[in-house]
Parts: C-alpha cells; structure tokens; sequence
C-alpha cells in the first residue's frame, strides 16, 4: 500500500504531508509516525519549525469512521488505550522543540480541529470550515478539543460547534482569535512557509522560552507564571540572542542571530 503521510527534512523545517486524500485525511498510522519522526528530527537545532499539511484539499477528517467501527469490538479499556494514542500525539506536538504550524486547506473536522488548535500558528484557506461533528455519530470530542475550544473560543461557540456540530469558518475562527491567518486557497502552504521564514530569522532560544510561557500560562497560577518569567527573563538577558538583539536595536540594523 502507498504510504498515507510523509515527512519532509526541508533543511530549516520538517513538513508533514497528510496524503490519506481518499479519505479527507483521516488519522492513520502513518501520520501519527510521520507526526512523531518530525519532532524527533526538531531536535536538531537547525530544524526551526514544523509544519503540518496535507494533499487532496482537506487537511484532517480526524478519526476514520470504519476504524471506530472496528473498535467498538474491543473492551472499553484498549479503546481507552486508542484515544491515549492519539492524546500522546497532540501532548507531543504542545511540547515539540520548535514552533508548530499548521496549514488547513479545505478544513478540519473532529480530531482534525484538534490537531489544527494543537499547533502554535494556524494558517487557513478563506472556504476552510472547522467542524466538531463527533455528535452526529453519537460520539463526544477527544484529542483534548474542549480544552482547546475553551481556551480558543467563547463558550457559546465551543458549545455550538460540539452539541450541534455546526461548521465554524476560518475566518470567523480569525476574528476570534483561533487561526492567525486567512488566505486564498492554494496559497495557504506558501503562507505557512512564510511564517516558518520568520521563525527561522528569529532567536531559537528566546522563541522555545516564550512558546514553554505562553503555553503553561492557561495552566499556571499567576504567582507561578510570574517565577516562571523571572527565571526566563534572568536567563535570556545574559545569553549570546539578547545580546546580538539589543544591539542591533541600538545600532538600527536587523539581528543575526546566533545559530546554537
């Protein structure tokens, strides 16, 4: 069988592929390997971010429906075991070693969203939609989609999208907050690559700090983030990035920043 995932070393990025376009990109063994080699290879210092895409138009269908119906066979403790798969992977992208940006051609739907929320930067096409559509099929979200719904969304919308599985456009989705960019369609891989160029001229060190704060900031009280800023702060103002910035501020030029 052709493989349905590939992972692109792109010299400064890894790209993943989601090439399962007979079935809108449904999850499939491939890209969870795909998804898990391309954090690996992120910890190579030149590798700058990860970018998740896909080709047949849509970006991520989520489960595949035949799958779970193989899965209702089995004791309700190995489907637990399958979700916990699945919650390895997005526990992985949240904690990747570079930035992690998603391309959504076409839309997502079900752990497709979740795997779009679980990127740091979210590109999409002007017609891309966003569905949550488990309760059409009697299910309830997994891949940790209510909490990113919540931190992403108001209330009211999250609950739209999960109880009645209403499609939510991206550029709704924008004006909210939840996706950075809206695009036309086809131009959204470009975009993305785009954001990833930016990332690659910036300071490694002081971007995979500011990613680890923003991130525990939903979790942390704000006595522990506080600490937590200090100590990041403490640390970057005697580092080599902070020096080469500050001085290029100074002197009116752009930074180079050095490579680790």
């Amino acid at each position: 069988m052709s493989p349905l995932a590939r992972l692109e070393d792109q010299g400064d990025r890894a790209v993943v592929v989601n090439m399962n376009a007979a079935r809108r990109g449904a999850l499939s063994p491939d890209l969870y390997e795909a998804i898990a080699a391309a954090i690996d290879l992120a910890k190579e210092p030149r590798i700058r971010a990860i970018l998740l895409t896909c080709e047949g138009g849509f970006f991520c269908a989520g489960g595949d429906l035949n799958v779970l119906i193989e899965r209702r066979g089995l004791s309700e403790a190995e489907r637990r075991d399958k979700v916990d798969q699945l919650h390895g992977l997005i526990r992985g992208l949240r904690a990747a070693p570079v930035p992690v940006i998603a391309a959504v051609e076409g839309g997502a739907a079900g752990a497709g969203v979740s795997l779009a929320l679980a990127a740091d930067l979210i590109v999409a096409a002007e017609g891309a939609k966003f569905t949550a559509a488990y309760v059409k099929a009697g299910l309830v979200p997994d891949g940790g989609l209510t909490s990113a719904l919540a931190r992403s969304l108001p209330r009211p919308l999250a609950m739209e999208m999960c109880l009645l599985a209403r499609p939510v456009m991206a550029q709704q989705m924008a004006d909210l907050g939840a996706v950075n960019l809206v695009v036309p369609e086809g131009a959204v891989l470009a975009a993305a690559h785009g954001l990833a160029d930016q990332l690659a001229e910036g300071p490694p060190a002081a971007q995979r700090a500011i990613r680890h704060l923003v991130s525990d900031a939903y979790e942390a009280s704000e006595a522990a983030q506080l600490d937590a800023e200090r100590n990041a702060m403490a640390h970057a103002a005697g580092a080599a990035e902070a020096g080469e910035g500050i001085a290029a501020f100074l002197e009116k030029r752009k930074p180079r920043f050095p490579s680790e």
